[in-house]
Formats: structure tokens, sequence, C-alpha cells
């Protein structure tokens, strides 16, 4: 197999002796675990490494690579700035990872000096690469890197990514070890970075449990809400990572873990040992994905199935879809909105405070396509995702005007803002807006009105069909 090996390494600057000094001696340990990773990638007689970063630009739906010809990066804010690296950016393997991604269905967003401007950004090599780099370069391993940014896209959407590596290097013969950089919990004790947390403990214990058994599946699925109290950095760079190993036996060993500082360390090695397509998890992924769409295509509403339609016809180029038998309230006038989501994530969302077409079927289809295509805040739907996606449909109902905050309630009432010409509109019973003064403020935001200048509120509910 092309991935000789897969490595999970914490990346606290404090390990490395020249920076936290004293302190450094808390975690010997741990520096013993990473020289033993550093000595084991080198036996692996590994071409490549490929290091998966949470400290690198990080986006909401597409993995970002560093395209930078020679990487470059230092410890110069952990005053060490003579602790510098630069290594040959592995660009072929780079463009195939890119192809293999695309296959998958994942984007890969290359990161590039028009990138870095347009965004402010850095592609400097983080503390994420740079810590593991220090440990291999000190037993004598330099090898060509390709530097990830970890995504927060869902799991199942991240376990992809690794198998995208595997078969970039296996298209180009190379010989690559594949590191998930990132530490546990921050919540271990009360003088922890987030404050003390019991479930950050809960969080490390079983994460270590699962990779001592090799459990990519249970990893995969770990339940979410645990990982968000956990206050971790490193679940996603591991997800991405374990895709490599799909379908193989997995020989696992962790051969450390300590939590000093209130944050967990772990260090971890995964070596692929066999194929057995029995222990393909993405196979079981996607089987369960195609099984959850069909059910709530079966369930779909009238005007959700309208919308999903309407934007399949028009990216496969064939005409609107005929609307049938119109139920008799959707062939009046309405404001109406179309929701798009993909993995849980919004994917699109446009609408109309006052109707635009001559019934609501019609209005639904304009902003389908719209939602699907003209959301200034997301690139354009494309055909391949067309399977993954998910609607809803806001029907407005007449507003009416109010005198303040004290007449709005979230869950059941949207609110209109207004100053001049401008006006910003935000549904109601949105995940996370649980207060008036939320959703006046990005109401505001919309509209590009100032937090102090005057304005007339205006609350609706509306008919959701989903």
């Amino acid at each position: 197999m092309s991935i000789v090996l897969c490595g999970i390494c914490p990346h606290p600057p404090i390990m490395i002796p020249w920076i936290g000094q004293m302190e450094s001696e808390k975690v010997k340990e741990t520096q013993y675990a990473m020289v033993e990773l550093a000595g084991r990638i080198k036996d692996s007689g590994a071409d490549t490494v490929v290091i998966i970063s949470p400290h690198a630009p990080i986006f909401q739906d597409v993995v970002g690579i560093n395209m930078k010809p020679v990487l470059k990066g230092d410890f110069d804010k952990f005053g060490a700035g003579y602790l510098r690296y630069e290594l040959e950016n592995d660009l072929p393997l780079v463009a195939e990872i890119k192809k293999q991604a695309a296959g998958l269905d994942l984007q890969v967003l290359e990161l590039n000096d028009d990138v870095e401007r347009r965004y402010g950004l850095s592609l400097d090599l983080d503390h994420g690469v740079t810590v593991p780099l220090f440990f291999m370069e000190e037993i004598g391993v330099v090898l060509p890197l390709v530097h990830v940014a970890m995504s927060v896209a869902p799991p199942e959407q991240l376990y992809r990514f690794g198998l995208a590596v595997r078969q970039a290097s296996e298209v180009l013969g190379r010989k690559v070890a594949l590191l998930a950089s990132g530490d546990l919990s921050h919540c271990l004790t009360a003088d922890a970075p987030g404050g003390y947390n019991k479930r950050g403990e809960e969080f490390d214990l079983e994460l270590k449990r699962l990779l001592e058994a090799a459990d990519l599946e249970g990893i995969v699925g770990m339940d979410q809400a645990l990982v968000r109290e956990a206050g971790e950095c490193g679940y996603r760079s591991i997800v991405m990572m374990l895709g490599a190993l799909d379908g193989y036996d997995v020989r696992s060993r962790v051969l450390f873990y300590e939590g000093p500082f209130g944050v967990g360390y772990l260090v971890a090695t995964l070596d692929p040992v066999s194929e057995n397509p029995q222990k393909s998890l993405l196979a079981k992924l996607q089987g369960k994905k195609q099984a959850e769409m069909e059910m709530l295509r079966s369930l779909e509403s009238y005007l959700t199935g309208l919308a999903r339609k309407t934007l399949e016809n028009h990216l496969s180029g064939s005409p609107r879809p005929q609307a049938g038998d119109v139920p008799e309230e959707f062939k009046k006038r309405a404001g109406v909105f179309v929701s798009i989501k993909k993995q849980g994530n919004l994917r699109g969302c446009i609408g109309t405070i006052e109707p635009q077409q001559d019934s609501i079927v019609e209005e639904v289809m304009a902003n389908a396509i719209s939602a699907g295509l003209g959301d200034p805040r997301f690139q354009p739907v494309r055909r391949e995702e067309l399977k993954d996606l998910v609607y809803s449909v806001d029907v407005l109902q007449p507003p009416e005007p109010i005198q303040g905050l004290g007449e709005l309630e979230p869950a059941k009432y949207g609110v209109i803002v207004r100053s001049g010409h401008r006006s910003g509109l935000l549904l109601p019973n949105l995940e996370g807006i649980e207060t008036p003064e939320e959703q006046v403020e990005i109401a505001r935001q919309k509209a590009g009105i100032g937090p102090h200048e005057e304005v007339r509120l205006e609350r609706f509910e509306v008919v959701r069909y989903k």
C-alpha cells in the first residue's frame, strides 16, 4: 500500500525545550513518543509527509492545501525564531489529491498567493506542522511536505480526504506518511485554556479507547455533542487521516497519552496491514446516506419537491418542472424563502419579502434557482452536489409593524428591519438565534444598517414546508 504510515501527533510548542524550557520537562513522555513516531516515519521509507493541521486557514465545506512551491515556517511567535523550516512542496501529489478528491465529491481549495492576499491569510507553516517537523528533523527526517488545512465539514465528508490521499499516492507511486496534527480536550482542569468540563476527559478516554481498538467506524461516528463540549482541536484532522485506511485491517498503537496543562496530548500510529473490503466504512456511509436521502425525498412536501426539481432541471438544462395539480392555497401570491442545506450546513438561502411572481408556485421556482446559484455567500451549486441537498420553503404571512423588541419571539416570529430604502429580514426559528436582540442585529447587518441608526420593525410568521 502506498500509505506506509498514519500517525496522530499533538502540537504544543511548549514540548520543544528551547521554547518550553523547564515546563517542557512536564511533557517528557510525550516528547519520547514524538521521537518514536518520527523514527517510525523514517523506517517506513516514506517519500513524502502529508500533515493535516487545525491551525492552517480553515474553510467550512472545502479542504485547503498550501500551494507554495517552498513551504516555510518558524517559531518566531513563540520566541524561537531561529528554529526555521524550509521544505519542498510535493506539488504533483497536491494536484493528484485534488483530482481524486473531486471524484469523491470533496472540494479542495488551492491556497496560493492570490488567496493569501484576498483573504489576508498567512500560508507560513503553522505550529500544527512545525512542532512535528521539529521532532522529525531531530532524527534526520527531511522529506517533501504537503501542508493541509483541516476542514469543519461533517465527519462523513472529511473521511473521504484520507482516501483521496491514498488514491493519489497510488497513482503517482508515492510512499506517503499521513499525519493528523491536533490536541485533544482543552478542558481537562480548572486552569485549562477552555476551563473545566467533565466531558473533556470523557472525550479523550473514549477516543483513546477507539484508537486502541482500531475502531474507525466508532471514531467517525462519535457523538458530535461530546466532540463539541470537549473543546478539542484534533478530532477532524484524525477523521480526515482515517480515510486513508478505508477497506484495510489496521494495526494501531497509542504510544502515549497525558493531559498536562489541562490539554490532552495523544501520540499514536496506525498501520495498514492487509486489504479487507469488509472494513470499508465509506461503502457503509454511502449506503446509509443514500437510504436517508431516499426517505427524505419520499416525505417531501409539494413545495420543497417543486424547489428541488426546479434547481435540478435548471442545472441539467431541462425545462422547469410542470407544477401539476396546484393546491388552491399555492395559487395566491406571497413572499417566499427557499433554503438549501448540505449535510446540515446552509448551502444557499434566497427569498422575497414581497411577492414578485403571480403565485406562490412561481415564487418558489424563481427563488429555488436564486438560492442555488445566486446567494453571494456561497459558490453556485454544482450538479454533482444535487443528490446531497435538502430543501425547505418558508411562505411568509403578511408582516405587521411593532413598537419594540418586546413584541418579538425568535421561535415564532421573523423580523424585518427597515431604514429608508434599506431592509433586512431574518426568518423565525433559526438555529443559534435565541433572543430578539440577536435577530435584529443580524437583520441590520444583512441590510447594511448601522447599530445606532433609527429603524422600523415588523414581525411576521411563516408556514414552513419541508
